[in-house]
């Protein structure tokens, strides 16, 4: 019988180490989804179908949130019913072990609560966008007062390329003569490659 840790981030540049250490103790085994959107479906993420082709009878899933489980209310239910069905036992902190019955029910409309909550951030996330856009063309600036939509530049990426040329620079030393970060300067030089 293994302890199993699932974990799942969005973006590379997210941690899973938050959710490892809400978990707390040591795992036999840790499976993790790192860059993978939780509008994926849970078979379709490497990590979590490494997790269901090891776990066996017995074994117990520890995940942070409900929502790590699947990309929506049914397939957080999909989840579960397989996994329970296998004889696995799925804990989910702050709720505890889920098992067949009422613990299938609990999950069923923790998942719905989760999925309304995300079609809520999506919608306000979609309003504030807009907004921004319209103010942008109206006035000039957003609606927050910034310049353009989304995240500023942090350098000029020609600038930081044709230095890195001119220099023969490698990208870290790149990155540290203008006080950026090396995936930075990888992402201005691949840009600047392609166009």
């Amino acid at each position: 019988m293994s302890r199993i840790a699932y974990f799942r981030v969005s973006t590379e540049s997210q941690s899973v180490e938050s959710q490892r250490k809400a978990l707390g103790g040591s795992f036999d085994k840790e499976f993790i989804d790192e860059g993978v959107s939780g509008a994926t479906r849970a078979v379709d993420r490497p990590g979590f179908a490494s997790l269901l082709s090891y776990v066996r009878e017995g074994d117990t899933v520890c995940v942070t949130a409900i929502d790590r489980l699947g990309r929506d209310a049914l397939d957080v239910q999909g989840v579960v019913r397989d996994l329970i069905d296998k004889g696995v036992t799925i804990d989910v902190q702050g709720l505890g072990p889920i098992a067949k019955g009422v613990g299938e029910l609990v999950v069923a409309v923790l998942a719905q609560i989760a999925d309304m909550e995300r079609a809520r951030i999506k919608e306000r996330c979609d309003a504030g966008r807009e907004a921004a856009k319209a103010s942008l063309a109206a006035n000039g600036k957003t609606h927050r007062g910034k310049a353009t939509l989304g995240r500023p530049f942090a350098a000029d990426a020609s600038k930081v390329v044709e230095w890195r040329r001119e220099n023969a620079a490698s990208i870290a030393e790149t990155a540290q003569n203008f006080g950026l970060s090396p995936a930075t300067v990888k992402r201005y030089c691949a840009r600047h490659t392609a166009a």
